[in-house]
Order: structure tokens, then sequence, then C-alpha cells
């Protein structure tokens, strides 16, 4: 049919109608003269729209809007927004398909095109992805986030001054946190949440003109959603660290997604973003009281400490220190899930990643000690805005033992050097009797400075196992040593054996300690395989400055009467190792002159030690012997050795270890003398050593300790004894004490000397003072009873002096006594009448 031939204004109104009505339908239903009058990206855009949208993108007319898109590129953005004008109204009208055509299109301009402008289209890709996942259609919001995902795969060549991802990141992470009914479809929405996330970093992280994305706003949505899909498959095991890959199953749980997501993003992490990547995983933590299941806590920190770069690992251990601290007053539970998460991560770190302050690590966490002893001995403590809390000893008890054990983590992972610096460290914190005050406290006296001991002593064995060095005498200072064996004489039962097991754990350095953990008659010790070596230049130093305080405090432990069985044993392995480790020929001498000596113990009857003691030491006396025989490979020491045992066996086995170290010892009520071949005889063992070259004036000498300062501090019950000391030395010290010396002529020879000798005054005024304080320590109860006995007297005498002078007899009428021996005394002087020294009125 004809059609009139409008007016030129009237046609371009017919374009522009045309136009619009094209703007709103697909081009195949409109003829074809109309659509020539729009323009060519719009119409390239719709003819990727098929009539149909189940049958998809038209491919080779996305291939022609491509084509046109790379030869002007200026076409691009009028393109991006022209395709999400089109998807809005899509979305709107609930055509899907038409959606999902949409998405892929601006999915493959993205990939074909790096050009200058692609800026002002990703910006309409943003705005349709945005639209998406502002859709309550589950569908949508995947679909979204899949095409940011790839969007963020892409390198930009240019970039982008006024891009924000903040929607996105709040969006991605409340789709981590979906609660939708159908349990698949939430899986999904939170895995499409997770990937979004990951794209988002991805996008981000490494581009410095973004917004940060490691500021605390975002961060602080990006990890709990990241944990709350961990926290969700917590029955999964963490995979062991590995190159950040992606995995190669096409179905892949939100717990394993999010892991690799979280391991990416911590990968990315450098130095100064650590500390805001952590903070929210601690809150996270603390929120939903996830300390104490320690489980997924330490799920966390493994994936932590796995992923970030090596040389940042003390970041997260200082972290983790502040942490604690800050958490000081909570429950045992929450400090002991957080001391265990510190114990993984040490066991995790690198040599030498605690960081500069490593004492300030063990500082921190024996002072948490400390706190967990005091709230168990008072029972309570002022809870954060609970109130007083009551606590339960077995977490407190629980507590110290994770904490003790961390200590012995970090420990390993720190060079010899260090860790010898730590052992004084920590022994300067053990309140030693006699010898400084203990540390402040909330609690006072013996039951708290000895829980305290205990639990220094049970770290400090934690510090020394597999501690090896080969300068014993550097590594084991006297200021580290002398405290550690005046703990060996203290009457606490479990004490003594702690001190016995660190001495232990650092003589042992060729791991022989195994062999010897329980005593025994050995016929072959070959069948032990025993790792000696020759004893170095720097082990005799060592044995010779410190051999005989090591032998007199074996001596005295063995006569302790609350020894037991593992006493013993560790007496047993701490000679053994001395004779492996540490024995040149003079050491073999004393040494067995030491087993000897404890036959004699055992043999005495003025020590009054009860019969499993005595037969004990004998035990003990007896393995060892048979022990060094062996070493020495003299064949007549060995024999006579051997001859001995045999008739123990025969005649007196509750004598060998096999009877007495059991269960239930088999020894008799009484142990009546010993005599004859029963006992080891010294004049014997001079005899048949003296023939192979060892010194035997020696050997015929019997040992005796020498008791010094250190044996009588350590028995001290307080420190009050020792202030009580203190104070008797200063008061002999007073300048009442000291006489006054005539005035002395200053000349030039007077002034020469006080130069030359200024140095050595203050070390003589120091060693008169040692001297003073060592005649307390050293000398019988009975002296110092004497003593103090004389100073009486004397103070008495002057005291009658005073009186005789102060009080007289009232006056005679005549103004003179006349005395009985027929002298002539003074008047008495009435009271008001005396001048009394200032210092008496008052």
């Amino acid at each position: 049919m004809a059609m009139a031939v409008p007016e030129p204004v009237a046609t371009r109104r017919l374009a522009l109608d045309c136009r619009t009505l094209l703007d709103h339908r697909p081009s195949r239903g409109v003829c074809g003269c109309c659509g020539a009058l729009r323009p060519r990206y719009k119409r390239l855009v719709d003819n990727i729209f098929p009539e149909d949208p189940e049958d998809g993108l038209v491919k080779a007319n996305m291939e022609k809007l491509t084509f046109y898109a790379l030869s002007a590129p200026e076409k691009l953005d009028r393109i991006g927004a022209y395709l999400s004008e089109r998807l809005s109204r899509d979305v709107a009208r609930h055509r899907y398909g038409y959606v999902c055509i949409a998405m892929e299109a601006l999915d493959q301009l993205l990939m074909a095109c790096h050009c200058q402008s692609i800026n002002l289209f990703v910006e309409s890709f943003l705005k349709m992805v945005r639209k998406l996942l502002e859709a309550d259609k589950p569908n949508l919001q995947i679909l979204g986030t899949n095409s940011f995902v790839k969007f963020a795969n892409i390198e930009e060549d240019t970039p982008s001054y006024h891009r924000s991802y903040d929607f996105f990141v709040s969006r991605f992470s409340e789709m981590c946190h979906s609660s939708f009914e159908d349990p698949d479809i939430r899986t999904k929405i939170r895995m499409a949440g997770i990937k979004g996330l990951q794209g988002v970093v991805r996008k981000t992280v490494n581009d410095e003109l973004q917004a940060n994305i490691w500021d605390p706003q975002h961060m602080d949505k990006i990890v709990p959603s990241l944990l709350f899909n961990l926290q969700s498959g917590e029955g999964t095991e963490s995979r062991s660290p590995s190159p950040l890959q992606a995995s190669k199953k096409e179905k892949e749980s939100p717990a394993e997604l999010t892991e690799r997501c979280f391991r990416e993003l911590l990968g990315r992490a450098a130095y100064g973003n650590i500390k805001n990547a952590v903070t929210p995983v601690l809150m996270h933590l603390d929120n939903h009281s996830l300390w104490e299941g320690k489980t997924f806590a330490v799920r966390c920190f493994k994936i932590i400490m796995y992923s970030i770069q090596s040389q940042h690992s003390h970041l997260v251990i200082q972290q983790l220190l502040g942490h604690l601290d800050a958490n000081s007053k909570s429950s045992a539970t929450v400090r002991a899930g957080i001391v265990e998460v510190l114990l993984e991560a040490a066991a995790i770190a690198a040599s030498g990643s605690v960081g500069p302050t490593v004492l300030e690590v063990f500082n921190t966490l024996l002072r948490h000690l400390r706190l967990s002893v005091d709230y168990e001995l008072t029972g309570s403590y002022d809870c954060t805005n609970i109130g007083t809390k009551i606590i339960k000893e077995h977490e407190e008890r629980q507590l110290q033992e994770a904490v003790i054990r961390t200590i012995g983590s970090f420990a390993n992972t720190l060079p010899t050097y260090q860790r010898s610096e730590v052992m004084l460290f920590i022994m300067g914190k053990i309140p030693i009797p006699g010898m400084h005050p203990t540390l402040p406290s909330t609690g006072s006296g013996p039951e708290v400075n000895r829980m305290i001991q205990v639990m220094l002593l049970k770290s400090l064995r934690q510090v020394t196992c597999g501690f090896q060095t080969t300068n014993m005498l550097t590594a084991l200072p006297n200021s580290f040593l002398d405290p550690l064996l005046s703990f060996a004489l203290l009457e606490d039962a479990e004490i003594r054996l702690l001190v016995l097991e660190i001495l232990v754990s650092l003589i042992d350095r060729h791991d022989n300690l195994p062999k010897f953990s329980t005593i025994s008659i050995i016929s072959d010790i070959s069948v032990l395989k025993l790792k000696v070596d020759k004893c170095s230049r720097q082990d005799n130093l060592f044995m010779k400055k410190h051999a005989q305080h090591l032998y007199r405090h074996i001596y005295l432990c063995s006569k302790e009467q609350s020894s037991v069985q593992p006493h013993f044993e560790k007496l047993y392995s701490l000679l053994a190792l001395i004779s492996m480790e540490l024995a040149n020929e003079e050491v073999v001498v004393d040494l067995i002159r030491v087993a000897l000596a404890l036959q004699d113990l055992a043999l005495s009857c003025e020590e009054m030690l009860p019969v499993y003691n005595r037969c004990a030491v004998h035990a003990l006396s007896s393995a060892y012997l048979n022990l060094i025989s062996q070493l020495t490979t003299v064949p007549a020491f060995c024999q006579h050795v051997h001859e001995v045992i045999e008739m123990r066996q025969k005649e007196s086995p509750y004598l060998l270890p096999e009877d007495v170290f059991i269960e239930n010892p088999k020894i008799p009520k009484t142990l009546e003398n010993l005599e004859g071949e029963l006992l080891f005889q010294q004049a014997k063992i001079t005899e048949v050593l003296g023939g192979s070259g060892y010194n035997t004036e020696r050997l015929a000498t019997p040992y005796v300790p020498q008791f010094t300062d250190e044996d009588r501090l350590s028995k001290r019950k307080s420190i009050g004894e020792t202030i009580s000391l203190q104070v008797e030395v200063e008061s002999r010290n007073s300048p009442e004490k000291e006489e006054r010396t005539p005035a002395e002529e200053i000349t030039f020879e007077t002034l020469k000397n006080a130069i030359v000798d200024s140095v050595g005054v203050e070390e003589q005024e120091k060693e008169r003072r040692r001297q003073v304080v060592e005649k307390f320590q050293k000398a019988p109860f009975e002296e110092i009873a004497a003593h103090c006995g004389a100073r009486a007297t004397m103070l008495q005498s002057k005291l009658n002096q005073i009186f005789e002078i102060t009080i007289r007899p009232p006056p005679s009428p005549s103004g003179t006594i006349t005395s009985s021996y027929g002298q002539t005394q003074s008047r008495s002087v009435p009271v008001y009448e005396m001048k009394f020294p200032d210092l008496c009125v008052y």
C-alpha cells in the first residue's frame, strides 16, 4: 500500500520515534528501512540478541561487534552504556535470557579490548554487575559475580583514578553469610561471594591507585566472611603448605574455596599489612568464643603462618602475645586457647623468626605463668565486665602446662647462644632461697614461692630439651649453674627432680639419655651402642671448675630421705652421662670415689636413712660401678665388680636395682651390717686401677663432700632468715662498732696512695662483707649461738655500767656516802638535774 510523502520535519520526527521504538524492541521485529536510521553500534548490539533467548548469543554478529569495538575504540563506552541500558530493562521485565546474553557479550568485549577507552566501558560494566548483585534472584547474583571474577582477572593497560569497589566488598561479604532456605542454592551463593571477594582482592591489592583493600574498614568485612565459611567446614583438615594454585576439582566445597582464597589474601600481604589482616581474625575468634575450642583457632593460624612470607612470622607472634596481654583477665580456657595457638605458630615459624625482642616474648609468657599461679592460689580474680570470678584449679593447671610447652617451642626455634640467654633470663626470675627476693606478687608466702619455683623450673626444663653446645663453659656460666645447683639441695622432692632433669638435658649432647632411663645391671654395654667422644679441652676446663660442685650435689641428693625411684634414676643418668660426655682420667677416678662414698653412705647408721633409701643407694652404686668398669675396660676392675654383683644376686638381691626399682620393691624390714664380698672394696679397686696407670693416691682417699654457702642457703625455709642475716651483718658494720682512729696527717704520699689504692678499696670492702656473711653461713650453730651469747653478755655489762652511772643511792645527810670498803663516793645527782643526751630525750 502506497504511503504519502511526509514533510521534512515530520520525517525527522518519524525517524526519532522509530529509533525510540527500536530502543525498546528487538531489531528483527521492525522493518529494515527504519533500522537503518539507528547508529551502527546500536544495530550491532541489537543483532547479537536472537529472537528466542534460548538460542543464545549470535556468535557471527558478536564477532562483528567485537571487530567494530576494536576498530573504533572511542565507541566502546557507548556500546557499554547501551548494553547496560538494555540489561536494566530486561532485568526489570524479568527477561533473564536476554540478561545472560548481555553479560556474555560484555565479558567477551572485556576480554578482547584493552584500549585506553576501556575505563568508561568498565564503568558501564560495573554498573550492570551491581544491578545484578542487587537483584533478589540468586541466579542473577551468581551471574554478576562470575562476570566480575572474569573482569578481575584482566590486567588493564591504563590506571583508573575514580573507580570504587566498596559496594562490591560489602555485597560479596553479605553473600558469604547467605541464609537462603535451599541448602544447595545457599552454598552456591556463598561460594559466589567468596569468589567475588577473591576477585576484589586480585583487582585492588597490587594497584596503588585503587582504594587500599588492607584498610580496616575493608578487612573487617572480608576476613570475618572468609572465617565464617571456613568454620562451616571445620571437619575438613587444613591442607599442608603449598604454592597458591586453583583446585582441579569440578565440585569444590565452600570451606576449601575459602581456605584457598584466605591463603591468597595472606600471601599478598606486605610487611605493613600483616597487622590489619590478623586483627580481624583475633576479633572474630573473640566475638564467637572460638578460643576455648582451640581446634578452629589453631587451624586459622596454621593457615596464616604457612601463607605469609616467612620473614613476617614474628609479626603474627607479637600480635598474639599482645592479644594474650589484653585477655589477662579472661577465663583460663580463653588464655589457654591463645597460648595453644602461640605454640603452633612457634612450631611453624622459621628459625630466628621470633623477632628482635626475644627476651620480651619469654617475659610475656613468664608473666602470664605467674598470673596463673596467683589466680590459682587466690581462687578468684576480677574479670572484665563480670566482676569477681571464681576460677577452676584444673583449668589454671592446663593453662600453666600450655605456657610451659609454648616456652619450650619458642626456645627450639632459637640458636644456641640465644637459648643460653633465655636460660639465664628464666633463672633470674626464679625466687632462690637466700640469694635474692621473690618476684612481686598478689600473694605471698612459702606456697607462692614454691609454685613459682616449680613452674619456672618446668619452663627451664622445656628450654633445655635438645640443647646442645660444644662449649659447656660458656653455655653454662656460674650465674646459671650455681643457682640451679642450689635447688638440688632443697627439701622439696619435686624441685630436686626438676633440677636433676635439667642437668641431665644439659649434659646429654649425643642423645644417650634414653639408654639410661632405667637403672639396671647391664652385663655388656656394647648392646647399648653408646656414642662416646673424646673429652675436649673446653670440657676439661668445665669439669675442672665445676666437677666438685656436681659430685657434692649428687652425694647430697642421694642422702635425702624424700628421694624416690625417679630421683635415683636421674642420679644414675647424671653419673652415666658425665662419664661419657665430660670424663677424663681424673674425672673417672673422682666418679669411682663418689660411687664408693655412696656405698659408705648407705652403710652408715648416722644418717638415719630409711631401709628403702639405703637399698636404693646400694643399687645405684652397684649399677654405676658396673657401667664405669666396662667403660674403663680394665679387666681386673670389671672382674671385681662382677664378683660382687654375683654375690649380691645370690645372698642379697635387695642391694641390686632389679629388686629395688620396681613397683613393689623386695626389701627387708631391716638392713643388717653388710661386710665382705657383698661390698665393693676401695683398696681392691685402687690396686687394680693403679696397675693401669690411674692415680692410686687419689683413689685411696675416700670422697668427703665439702659444705659451702649454697648448701646452707638452700636449706633455709624462707627469705626472712636471709634478711635477718643481712640486718645482723649491717649491725656489725654500724659506726658504733668502728674504732675511732686518730687524725692522720695528710701529706703528698698520703694523697698518692689514696689515688693508687682507690680502685682496690671498694673491692676490699666487698671482700670484707663477703667474709662476714660467709662466716655466718658456714659456721656451726653452736659457734653462732656462742657468738650471740657473748654479744648479749657484753650488752648486759654495758647496761650495768649505765645504771651504775645514772642510778645511785639517795643522798646521805652528810652529803657523802661511805662504801663498805671505806672509800668516799660523790653525792648522787637528782634525776631532774641530770643532763641526758639529745638522742635519749623525746
